[in-house]
């Protein structure tokens, strides 16, 4: 932290931020508000992740068929209807780590690295959905939407020696600064819109002008603690004046984008008692932010790694991890799998709504990619190889989906990343351990 005698109160950032949610996308909303700017000329891309943590019952998710005519098995069989816009990936490994096998398992994820050993200065790497979010911020008011379902676990259930913020997110905006995701759908609602309480546009300006005058004021601070910082001090400044530079920019394209019509939508009370609601609720008001073009990038965790959850709702009443380590017994195996299909479910819900919504000349699920899966495989043993992978979505013509591939022996995960920026726009040479874009994957 900034030496606290000099320190500006966080509280005071933290509204101008708006870390927030809100309620859920209603079917009703759909007709009326369709398509953003999206020429069937320029469609705008978009790119998601939901992941899972734990690894995956591997027996009921791999086909043995390949291609176009593989056979839905049954962890998939929730988002077989989206088999003409799916291509599941098998055989990409993550980075080894012999320590620290969930945090592993969540940071390398969308970075391909491994993270350091350490409860304090932490370091990983930028994740592939930040590398998109610096060039998409261009046009949105939010460079990236990160969700959660979990509060974050500051202590306890943790891989030994390493922080539980590794566990904790899966996107980092750079090597030493992760981006914890929301659970709270109020917040999230700020996030997006203000603390306004709804997305009336006078309220919504108001806000703005509001954020904008204390902004200039925490500026202003800031720039006056600058002298006499140690090393230390001035790397953490500088982050911190780097988050509120992006939000002077949101503010800056929020006011330029006022005039766009938004559905009305009341802010939420906060966190819905079920898990199942949670996440419905979560993943609708996802949808809401690509809908209007708030941003085009997100992660959303389904749980943390390690997570503890029980599910009684599906009948596994048992805590997730302790029972993903199932020691190849049938009962804890089969509870596993339900848990894996009841996340399926959910994410169903997204993509059939996805599908329903008009974006330019197809649909929202036609202009994006969303990639899901798990940072380990077979959760008994931590394996880290043959990472659970399906993508589904059009990706507005830049990824033709290919049904099921299967890819050599250690082919890295970071070939994928590098494949994901290539079709999204935003190409690099290397990535981590990468040797190469992914063959077979994408057209154009």
């Amino acid at each position: 932290m900034i030496i606290t005698k000099k320190a500006i109160p966080r509280r005071t950032v933290l509204r101008g931020i708006g870390a927030g949610l809100a309620l859920p996308l209603l079917d009703g909303m759909v007709p009326a508000f369709a398509a953003i700017r999206n020429s069937a000329a320029n469609p705008v891309r978009r790119f998601g992740v939901v992941y899972v943590p734990n690894g995956m019952a591997m027996k009921h998710w791999t086909p043995d068929g390949e291609g176009t005519g593989f056979e839905i098995t049954r962890l998939l069989d929730p988002i077989a209807a989206y088999r003409d816009q799916m291509t599941l990936l098998t055989g990409l490994n993550g980075v080894p780590s012999n320590a620290g096998v969930h945090a592993s398992a969540a940071t390398r994820f969308l970075t391909g690295v491994t993270p350091a050993r350490t409860e304090s200065n932490l370091r990983a790497g930028i994740s592939v959905d930040q590398l998109l979010a610096r060039e998409f911020a261009k046009h949105t008011q939010l460079g990236s939407l990160e969700l959660a379902l979990d509060s974050r676990d500051v202590s306890g259930s943790c891989d030994v020696g390493f922080s539980c913020t590794y566990t904790n997110t899966i996107s980092w905006r750079n090597e030493t600064t992760p981006l914890m995701g929301e659970n709270n759908p109020r917040a999230v609602f700020e996030q997006l819109f203000g603390d306004s309480g709804s997305t009336d546009p006078a309220a919504r300006l108001a806000r703005m002008q509001k954020d904008q005058s204390i902004l200039d004021s925490v500026t202003e601070k800031i720039n006056a603690l600058q002298s006499g910082l140690g090393a230390s001090d001035r790397l953490r400044v500088n982050e911190y004046l780097d988050a509120v530079r992006d939000i002077e920019r949101r503010i800056q394209m929020a006011e330029a984008q006022s005039d766009r019509e938004l559905p009305e939508v009341d802010q939420p009370a906060g966190v819905p008692a079920t898990y199942t609601e949670h996440a419905k609720l979560m993943f609708d008001l996802l949808l809401l932010a690509y809908q209007t073009d708030l941003t085009r990038v997100s992660t959303f965790m389904l749980a943390r790694e390690i997570s503890g959850r029980t599910y009684p709702e599906i009948g596994v009443p048992d805590s997730h991890h302790p029972t993903s380590h199932h020691r190849d017994d049938p009962t804890l195996y089969e509870k596993v799998a339900k848990i894996n299909t009841f996340h399926l479910t959910l994410f169903s819900h997204f993509l059939k709504k996805a599908r329903a919504t008009p974006d330019g000349d197809g649909t929202l699920l036609d202009h994006m990619v969303m990639l899901y899966g798990a940072g380990m495989s077979d959760s008994n043993r931590h394996d880290n190889k043959g990472l659970p992978l399906v993508m589904v979505g059009g990706g507005s013509g830049h990824l033709k989906p290919a049904g099921h591939i299967r890819y050599a022996e250690r082919t890295p995960i970071s070939n994928l990343h590098l494949t994901i920026l290539d079709k999204m726009g935003v190409p690099v040479d290397k990535m981590s351990d990468s040797t190469g874009k992914l063959k077979l994957l994408s057209v154009g």
